[in-house]
C-alpha cells in the first residue's frame, strides 16, 4: 500500500511513463461492480436527493468571490481567536515571539486545510467507486453527482491553499489508513458507512467549527458552500443503509458496527498536527499530552460527532455491543441530536 508497492507497476500497460512519475502512490482494490438494467425510480428518497443535487450545483470560479482581500502576511494573532488562546498555557508556545506565534497559527491552519483537501480527494475516489458498486439505479445516479461534488471540493480547497495560504502538509497516517481501508474493502456497504456516515459526518462538524478559528471571510463562504453538499451526502448514506442493514445477519451487523467504532476511534484520539509540532522542534509526546488537555480541543473533538452518532443509530449500527465503547469515547450524548441547520433539514426532507 505504501511507496514500495509502486514498483509493482509496469509502465506502458495502463499509464505512460510520464503519468507514472506524477503518481505518488498506487492502491489495488477488489472492487466488484454491477450493472442495473431496471431504470425505474425504485427509491423516491434517493431520487429526490438526486434531483436536489442537480439543482444545488455551484462553480468554484463563479460562485465564490476570489477578489476578497485577506493577506496572510498582514494577519494578527487575535485573528485566530480560540486557536491562539488554546496554546497560551503551553510553555514552548509562550516562549515564542508574537511573529513566531503567528507563524504557528498559520501552519496549524494550513495543516487543517491540507487534511480537508486530502480527505476530499479520498471522498472523490470512494464516490467514483460507489457509481460502480452501488446496487441500484438511483444510487448510481446519485453517486455520480457526489463524485462531481467531491471533485469541486478538491478544486476549491486546492485553489484556496495555493492562492491564500501557500503552504500544504501531507496527509496524516491515520486519515490515510482509514481512507485506504474504505477504498480497498470489497464490501460496498463499508464504503457507505466509512465515507457517507463517518468521514462526511465528521467533516460537517469540523467545517461548522473551523470559521471560529480562521479570519478569512472567503474561506467561511467556501466552507458554507461545501456544507450544503456534505449534508446531502450524509443523508444519502442514511437513506441507503437503513434498509440494507436490516437485511444483514446479526454477525454482519456487528462487523460493520465495530468497523464504524474503529473509524471513529481513529478520528477521535489520533488526529494531531504532529508535522507542525515537528516544524517547531516541540517534544511530540509532551505536546500531544498538552493538546489533549485543552478544553476547547476536547469540546471540538466531541462536537464533530454530532452528525455521526445519530446517523449510526438510525441505520442500526449503534448496537448494544459497541454502545459502551462509544460511551467511553465520550460521544454517545449525540445519539438523539436533532440539528436545526437549514441545509441539513433540506437534505433530510428530500
Amino acid at each position: 500500500m505504501g511507496m514500495a508497492k509502486v514498483h509493482d507497476f509496469k509502465s506502458g500497460i495502463y499509464l505512460t511513463n510520464e503519468d507514472f512519475h506524477e503518481i505518488k502512490e498506487i492502491f489495488h482494490t477488489p472492487l466488484t461492480g454491477s450493472y442495473n438494467w431496471d431504470y425505474t425510480a425504485a427509491d423516491d428518497k434517493i431520487n429526490r436527493l438526486y434531483q436536489l443535487a442537480k439543482k444545488r450545483q455551484w462553480d468554484v470560479e463563479i460562485d465564490l468571490d476570489w477578489s476578497q482581500k485577506w493577506d496572510k502576511d498582514k494577519a494578527r494573532l487575535e485573528d485566530y481567536g480560540l486557536a491562539h488562546q488554546s496554546y497560551l498555557g503551553y510553555e514552548p508556545y509562550l516562549s515564542l515571539s508574537d511573529e513566531e506565534k503567528l507563524n504557528v497559527q498559520h501552519k496549524l491552519a494550513a495543516w487543517s486545510l491540507s487534511q480537508f483537501l486530502h480527505g476530499e480527494q479520498g471522498a472523490l475516489l470512494v464516490a467514483s467507486q460507489l457509481c460502480s458498486c452501488a446496487p441500484t439505479y438511483n444510487a448510481k445516479l446519485y453517486a455520480a453527482t457526489q463524485t462531481y461534488d467531491e471533485a469541486r471540493h478538491v478544486e476549491a480547497f486546492n485553489k484556496y491553499i495555493q492562492t491564500r495560504h501557500k503552504e500544504m502538509y501531507p496527509i496524516t497516517p491515520d486519515l490515510k489508513m482509514l481512507l485506504n481501508k474504505i477504498l480497498t474493502d470489497e464490501r460496498w456497504d463499508l464504503k457507505f458507512i466509512g465515507m457517507q456516515l463517518i468521514i462526511e459526518g465528521l467533516a460537517l462538524g469540523a467545517f461548522k467549527a473551523f470559521p471560529q478559528t480562521h479570519p478569512d471571510k472567503l474561506l467561511h463562504q467556501l466552507i458554507e458552500k461545501i456544507i450544503q453538499d456534505e449534508s446531502r451526502h450524509v443523508t444519502f448514506g442514511i437513506h441507503y443503509l437503513e434498509q440494507h442493514i436490516k437485511r444483514l445477519s446479526e454477525d454482519e451487523v456487528e462487523q460493520r458496527a465495530e468497523f464504524a467504532y474503529q473509524a471513529c476511534l481513529i478520528m477521535r484520539h489520533r488526529f494531531h498536527p504532529n508535522e507542525v509540532f515537528d516544524d517547531f522542534g516541540w517534544d511530540l509526546e509532551e505536546t500531544i499530552k498538552y493538546n489533549d488537555g485543552i478544553k476547547a480541543r476536547r469540546d471540538f473533538q466531541t462536537f464533530i460527532f454530532q452528525r455521526v452518532i445519530p446517523s449510526l443509530k438510525r441505520v442500526g449500527l449503534l448496537t448494544e455491543t459497541v454502545r459502551p465503547k462509544f460511551e467511553r469515547l465520550g460521544v454517545i450524548q449525540w445519539e438523539d441530536f436533532d440539528d436545526e441547520d437549514v441545509n441539513w433539514k433540506e437534505a433530510q426532507s428530500a
